[in-house]
């Protein structure tokens, strides 16, 4: 008798436990493949844009037959699941009433449309327990990358990419500092953790990387947002995890280790100082003139967004408003671009007050979820803190590898979270 004249002669209750069964194993498989599917993401992000988009893609295919859709739609009256999508049904909304070029509003959606990863990442890792191997691989790779980065600085022709920075394998040394950062401090907590609990080997082994990390920043490549991004943290940290005595000491140690790198880094040195002649000489040479750009770019964004208060101009209308006021005076008047480098003016000049307030809204949702302990908490808060430290100076959120970060970071710690809080109710 055959297999399948088997099942059909047996009893309905038999074929119904073997039926459910077969979907419980079908439907954890899944779940496996959709773990290692955003295992694949993180540990690829510090390396490829393409990479993580295509197990982002993967990840949506294996993860949407493992959804409960009755519970899934419940979990959209938290904020956190919400919110994401919010912002993209105004970004959409947004193309109606928007007078810029059709391809400018289209292109203006892909920064917005990462956002909508973040529910059913969520929803993902509510049910996983595979959460920690994301963040693991995501070390591990960034790990390396700092490795390589050594190596690249001594031996230029190592790079992988015709980055424009000594001491840079991939993409820019921006993106390098945020992932440097974010590392360090998701340390933060293990060295506490495991120096509590006496292991001396685990303590030496993440205050190496931390290390490791920090004199890459400090003598190969960093971002004066990432330096600004560090302070915060610091600060974060201390009123998180020590007490009032333990603080006075990682800041006095702080001071020490800053006085070190700035008399031992020329770099750091150079870094920090051309600040003032990028303020002075911006307007004559626009090659150096990161921090004028800036001011010109928030200048005009203001003027703005003061036109369109409201709704703002439309999806896409940023770089329309700089064409409108670009002027003959010097290079950087005359500068058109589409990334105000503040993530608040890229929204306000957009959608107005009401996309300001959904961005806000989305960050405090986001900050509230991973008020609470846990490693998983903690990471969670860096990765929300850093992105709105690093917004002031940069569109970080719509950028295309902190935005990931964000997302990434988000929704798997934040599903995490979720976990542990239902599991104690």
């Amino acid at each position: 008798m055959s297999a399948e004249s088997a099942l059909l002669s047996a009893p309905a209750d038999q074929r119904d436990g073997r039926d459910r069964w077969q979907t419980w194993r079908k439907s954890a498989a899944l779940a496996r493949t959709a773990d290692v599917l955003v295992v694949l993401t993180a540990a690829s992000l510090p390396w490829s844009t393409t990479a993580p988009s295509i197990f982002v893609g993967l990840f949506l295919l294996v993860v949407t037959p493992t959804i409960d859709w009755p519970d899934y739609a419940r979990r959209f009256a938290r904020p956190a699941y919400a919110l994401p999508i919010a912002i993209l049904l105004l970004a959409l909304a947004g193309l109606l009433w928007s007078d810029a070029a059709w391809a400018d509003r289209l292109h203006a959606i892909k920064p917005v449309a990462k956002l909508v990863l973040i529910p059913p990442l969520l929803y993902h890792f509510s049910r996983s327990d595979r959460g920690a191997w994301v963040g693991l691989a995501f070390l591990v790779s960034c790990a390396v990358l700092a490795v390589f980065s050594w190596i690249v600085l001594l031996e230029p022709a190592w790079k992988l990419t015709a980055t424009a920075s000594p001491g840079v394998p991939v993409k820019n040394y921006i993106d390098q500092s945020q992932e440097f950062t974010l590392c360090a401090f998701a340390l933060a907590v293990p060295v506490l953790t495991f120096r509590r609990s006496g292991r001396a080997i685990a303590t030496a082994a993440c205050l190496a990387l931390i290390l490791l990390f920090a004199t890459n920043m400090i003598f190969v490549a960093s971002a004066r947002t990432a330096l600004l991004c560090i302070g915060v943290l610091l600060a974060l940290f201390a009123w998180k995890h020590l007490a009032r005595r333990a603080a006075l000491v990682l800041f006095a140690g702080s001071v020490a280790a800053s006085l070190f790198a700035w008399t031992t880094s020329p770099y750091l040195r150079q870094r920090v100082t051309d600040i003032a002649v990028e303020y002075r000489h911006g307007h004559e040479d626009i090659s150096r003139a990161s921090t004028a750009q800036r001011l010109t770019y928030w200048r005009k964004s203001l003027h703005a967004f003061a036109e369109a208060p409201l709704l703002g101009h439309g999806t896409g209308s940023i770089k329309r408003q700089f064409e409108r006021a670009a002027t003959g005076e010097s290079n950087l008047d005359a500068e058109i671009v589409n990334n105000p480098h503040n993530q608040t003016l890229n929204v306000a000049v957009q959608w107005g007050l009401l996309g300001v307030a959904l961005l806000y809204a989305l960050w405090i949702a986001h900050l509230r979820l991973f008020l609470g302990g846990g490693l998983a908490a903690w990471m969670g808060l860096v990765v929300v803190v850093q992105n709105i430290t690093s917004s002031l100076l940069n569109s970080h959120l719509f950028d295309f590898h902190e935005g990931w970060m964000y997302v990434l970071g988000v929704g798997v710690a934040g599903g995490t979270v979720l976990k542990r809080t239902a599991g104690q109710s």
